[in-house]
């Protein structure tokens, strides 16, 4: 409704208390300043400022719109301040992405080494569903997101692009007295008997209900439980078992021992997705990622 450079007018003319001076301070005639606030008035529904014989003042309708100025003027400075560091490759917001298990220890390692080396740079980290962080990407909400190929492949998103970032093992999770918790790999055909925690709701297929397929049989019964909290609490109560990515090994209780499957199918592919032009930063992490990788974060 108003513009910016109204709301500027309006600021300055009660900063300096004067039509003259703010025409000074802004290299206007004084007459063209007059008109300009009478005009924004106009707009506003009526006076801002009490004519005195000396200059003016703000009335309250003028106080309340003052304070609204001041807040959208700072806004957008500061909006200027950081694209300018943005587009120069300095600093500025960083906006990603990753799913929870990614959380747990890979992207947190990548993200420490990038504030070690670029301090200026502010990152706003968001966690979900790959389906959903694509999606964000394709709407400019995220600048680089890690997503994976788990449970149903990556889906489509116009203007984004993904490079694979690492495969990632799914064990098992067993309480220790588990009657296969010491024995290495093994075939999921061992497992027939086990009920299993699961996440996933729908119809939608499963890497779990592919691979007991594999090995001839179907979950006898099947747990869903969110969180993976929740999960490794059940599994510790001897309630089930669940399939647990290796990149989630750090949040393993000890109460847990996860155990190799000897099911080759039993893996998924991470990925680092961009938009189609990536800011500098975003470029910078998605390497770091690579490097932590290649550490064994």
């Amino acid at each position: 409704m108003f513009e910016n450079e109204a709301l500027r007018l309006l600021v300055t003319v009660a900063e300096s208390g004067s039509f003259t001076q703010a025409a000074v301070r802004l290299n206007y005639t004084q007459s063209a300043v007059s008109r300009r606030i009478a005009a924004l008035e106009q707009q506003a529904g009526g006076p801002l400022f009490d004519r005195l014989p000396r200059g003016v003042r703000l009335n309250p309708a003028g106080r309340t719109l003052h304070r609204h100025a001041t807040d959208v003027l700072d806004r957008l400075s500061r909006a200027e301040r950081e694209l300018a560091v943005l587009h120069a490759g300095q600093g500025g917001l960083l906006h990603v992405g990753a799913f929870a298990t990614a959380n747990i220890s890979l992207v947190p390692t990548a993200l420490r080494a990038l504030r070690d080396a670029r301090s200026e740079v502010e990152v706003v980290a968001a966690e979900g569903p790959t389906d959903v962080l694509m999606r964000r990407l394709a709407d400019g909400a995220l600048d680089l997101a890690v997503v994976s190929d788990y449970p149903s492949g990556l889906p489509p998103a116009d203007g984004v692009t993904t490079t694979v970032l690492c495969e990632d093992e799914l064990r098992v999770a067993l309480p220790r007295g588990h009657r296969l918790a010491g024995a290495g790999a093994f075939g999921l055909e061992e497992l027939r008997d086990e009920a299993w925690l699961q996440s996933a709701y729908g119809d939608r297929p499963t890497m779990l209900a592919d691979a007991c397929a594999r090995a001839g049989f179907s979950p006898r019964k099947v747990i869903r439980i969110a969180e993976w909290t929740g999960k490794f609490g059940y599994v510790a109560a001897g309630l089930g078992v669940a399939l647990v990515p290796s990149l989630a090994a750090r949040a393993v209780p000890d109460t847990l021992v996860l155990c190799r499957l000897t099911d080759p199918a039993l893996r998924r592919t991470l990925h680092v997705a961009l938009p189609e032009a990536p800011i500098p930063a975003a470029l910078e992490l998605g390497e770091l990622l690579r490097t932590t990788v290649d550490r064994g974060f």
